[in-house]
Parts: structure tokens; C-alpha cells; sequence
């Protein structure tokens, strides 16, 4: 289960790495929203394949031909935030309770 933890805090850091790109490049021509199709990357990472970017369908494009909703981005920045201080909680747990088995229980 560790393991699986680890590669989702992975893709939301891969996730949480986009995102940024996205809003640094909100004002460059032509630029196209990049995202991760989440749940098919976290089942690919799960069988060892690193996650490829996709770009996201839907998004209206400005005169410029960009089409970056700064306002998308910051939301998918928070929820991200949300779901790697949860995986991270979740992380930390298993890591205590394998430190008490190890210990025996006896916390020191």
C-alpha cells in the first residue's frame, strides 16, 4: 500500500507541476493547457509507466490562441494541495505503525 501512496504523491507532484507551467504561460500565444488524465496515469504509474501529459479538452481559446483559465488552474492547485496532505497523512500513518511494530509498540 506504501508504495501505491508513493506514486500518487508522485503524479499529483507531477500534476502540481503543470499546473504551475499553465499559469506561467497564461499569457503566451498559442500556449494550450496541459493536464493528466488522473485516474488512467495513477493506473499506469501503478504498473511502473511514468505519466504523459494530455492537453485539456474544452477550454476556450482566446483571440491569441491560448487558452489558460487562470481561475481552473488555481482551483486544481488547491485540490491538489488538499490530496497530497491527505496521501501524505495517510503515508505518515503506515510509517508509525511499521515504527511500532518494529519497536514493539514502546514509542521512544
Amino acid at each position: 500500500m506504501t508504495g501505491n501512496l508513493e506514486k500518487y504523491l508522485d503524479l499529483l507532484s507531477a500534476r502540481q507541476k503543470l499546473a504551475a507551467s499553465n499559469i506561467a504561460n497564461a499569457d503566451t500565444p498559442g500556449y494550450q493547457t496541459k493536464d493528466i488524465d488522473f485516474q488512467e496515469e495513477f493506473m499506469s504509474m501503478v504498473n511502473g509507466q511514468q505519466p504523459l501529459t494530455i492537453e485539456a479538452e474544452g477550454l476556450p481559446n482566446k483571440p491569441d490562441g491560448n487558452n489558460v483559465n487562470v481561475d481552473r488552474e488555481a482551483r486544481m492547485l488547491a485540490e491538489n494541495a488538499m490530496r497530497f496532505n491527505v496521501a501524505s497523512v495517510l503515508l505518515r500513518s503506515q510509517i508509525n505503525q511499521v515504527k511500532e511494530a518494529i519497536t514493539g509498540g514502546t514509542s521512544s
